[in-house]
């Protein structure tokens, strides 16, 4: 059913809980996995300009290549293929945009949960993806989920039927989020 799994993956507390979700329906699906980050250099753009642009950019840069090895982690673990990108813009548009030019069959992704003001003011990276994507989204709550993998002993029968209603998985944005 799938063939190519994209993993967006920002670094955050529970992000590899995520990649172990996508590493997993990747190995019951014989897919291969996508970790992708994307650098949002626009939010940067307030900084005074004495601020190091070269020395900011290696943070930024360190911070995205911990985050993909979280992917590598979880696909090595599960022996499966994957290919890590590191791409820069915005977070919501580069994900569907690479999702749709990679002819991508999934977008796996984590949601924090907020709601009430903090999503009205910082909107959700997930939600944006789940409302433009013509790629179907799987986002994993990443906050208040059980704590273990949900997948790790799934037979392809049970991925097919889908994730049961307490396993902290959505397969849509939700408004609690």
């Amino acid at each position: 059913m799938y063939d190519r799994i994209i993993v967006p993956i920002d670094g955050s507390d529970g992000s590899d809980r995520v990649a172990a979700h996508a590493a997993a329906l990747a190995s019951v699906h014989g897919a291969e996995l996508h970790g992708v980050y994307v650098v949002n250099a626009g939010s940067f753009a307030g900084l005074p300009m004495e601020s190091s642009w070269e020395g900011l950019d290696d943070l930024l840069r360190e911070d995205a290549e911990a985050a993909v090895e979280l992917v590598e982690r979880a696909a090595r673990a599960r022996d499966i293929p994957v290919e890590t990108h590191i791409l820069e813009g915005t977070p919501s548009r580069e994900i569907v945009e690479f999702a749709e030019r990679g002819e991508c069959d999934l977008i796996v992704m984590g949601t924090h949960g907020r709601g009430g003001i903090d999503r009205l003011l910082l909107g959700s990276v997930a939600e944006k993806v789940v409302r433009a994507s013509s790629v179907p989204v799987l986002t994993v709550r990443i906050e208040g989920g059980q704590e273990s993998d949900p997948l790790v002993d799934v037979t392809p029968a049970e991925s097919e039927a889908g994730a049961s209603a307490d396993s902290g998985t959505d397969t849509a944005a939700t408004a609690d989020e």
